[in-house]
């Protein structure tokens, strides 16, 4: 029994989700991280969790590469990716608790609830920006418009999960336009088409970046309302406690307002834990910019590790660590000149900077198959053939001008 637990089968032997491998696979990794969560609440059980943490590292590994969520379906494998980023965020959240010296402590409670600490481990647990938690106040949120209400909050949430599954949708299929034949299957292929002249090569390969680019930040809003109803319906928590996700992130004038502030902070502190700190302490802020973005690029080749294990790790790397470089370098500017990187010169700079290596992140995930996955498109035609008929028009002037 104890050699099975320690056993990490290759993908090639997952076996499927059911009745025993959620007992024997999910659960065990999930309810340790939970007990993690109520440690590092409590005073003096620094040397338990130590003691705990590698075989959450154990648990939590066996269970990402052993289980199968797809059912047989290759074009599901998007189950098997989320279940593999949430057992990494795992061990790294518990990697974070496991060495701190303080317990941490919640501040905000939602309005007549009593201090519990089985309730804050379950908070603590779930809250991955540490709303109402003292390790998070220096984290900014974004200004909150959504009506104060419970039950208008509930229906305008509700609201815009549909509209950004109809947006996420919608620019998915865009992108899978430009190339139904190898974009459509598990095996993927490039975004940069050899047959084109650079510059129309890069126009092309740039409009399916931005169409992606908005297919995942729609999914990602998508995904946190859903959670927020969640929260909200079901566990009868504040809308307060679910701030806004995004504060619209294409007003950033700088790539340090886009990656800082405007774009998601899901996983700040997991990029933070697991390079920003260690490189920090060494090399300073550059080592802290670096490492946080390196372990962002970490992240990421996750899913091109799920999708296509022979999908090279540079990809990732090399387009996240170059978003810390244009970080640095507005720091450098900003030591040179006694200006902030700012203003309509600042959003032009970090637009493009993020479009170019955008391009090699969104072309690592094309060649794993990242865009053959399943959406809500692939029943509805008359939506699918309107965005395919623009889409193929666009690309078909671009191989006519042949720039």
């Amino acid at each position: 029994m104890f050699t099975d637990i320690l056993r990490i089968p290759p993908v090639s032997e997952r076996v499927p989700l059911n009745t025993y491998t959620l007992f024997a696979y999910v659960l065990p990794p999930c309810l340790s991280y939970y007990v993690v969560a109520l440690l590092v609440i409590l005073p003096r059980t620094r040397m338990l969790r130590i003691a705990l943490w590698p075989l959450i590292v154990l648990l939590a590994v066996r269970a990402a590469v052993s289980v199968d969520f797809t059912g047989g379906d290759p074009l599901l494998i998007y189950l098997n990716i989320n279940f593999a980023l949430i057992m990494f965020c795992l061990v790294i959240r518990t990697l974070e608790w496991t060495f701190l010296r303080e317990p941490l402590k919640r501040y905000v409670r939602p309005t007549g609830s009593s201090p519990s600490a089985l309730v804050d481990a379950l908070d603590l647990s779930t809250n991955i920006r540490g709303v109402g938690w003292n390790w998070s106040k220096s984290l900014r949120f974004p200004a909150d418009t959504r009506p104060t209400s419970c039950i208008w909050f509930t229906a305008y949430v509700l609201l815009s999960a549909l509209f950004y599954s109809f947006v996420c949708d919608t620019f998915h299929v865009a992108a899978r336009a430009f190339s139904p034949e190898t974009f459509t299957i598990p095996s993927g292929d490039t975004i940069f088409d050899p047959t084109l002249p650079p510059l129309s090569r890069y126009v092309r390969s740039s409009a399916i970046t931005i169409s992606m680019a908005l297919s995942i930040y729609a999914a990602l809003q998508m995904m946190y309302d859903i959670a927020t109803l969640f929260g909200v319906t079901v566990f009868q928590q504040e809308p307060a406690q679910w701030p806004p996700v995004f504060d619209k992130p294409w007003r950033a004038d700088s790539l340090r307002d886009f990656w800082g502030y405007r774009w998601h902070q899901l996983f700040r502190r997991t990029f933070v834990t697991l390079g920003g700190s260690p490189l920090g302490y060494i090399f300073g802020h550059a080592g802290y910019v670096l490492g946080s973005f390196l372990g962002s690029g970490i992240f990421h080749n996750i899913v091109l590790l799920v999708l296509n294990r022979s999908v090279e790790w540079w990809c990732m790397l090399l387009s996240f660590g170059m978003m810390a470089v244009g970080v640095i370098l507005e720091r450098v500017f900003t030591w040179m000149t006694g200006r902030q990187v700012g203003g309509w010169i600042g959003r032009l700079w970090a637009m493009v900077w993020l479009l170019i290596w955008g391009n090699v992140m969104v072309d690592g995930f094309g060649r794993a198959g990242m865009f053959a996955s399943s959406n809500v498109f692939d029943t509805a035609s008359p939506a699918k053939g309107i965005v395919d008929t623009y889409v193929m028009a666009f690309d078909g002037w671009l191989r006519k001008c042949a720039w």
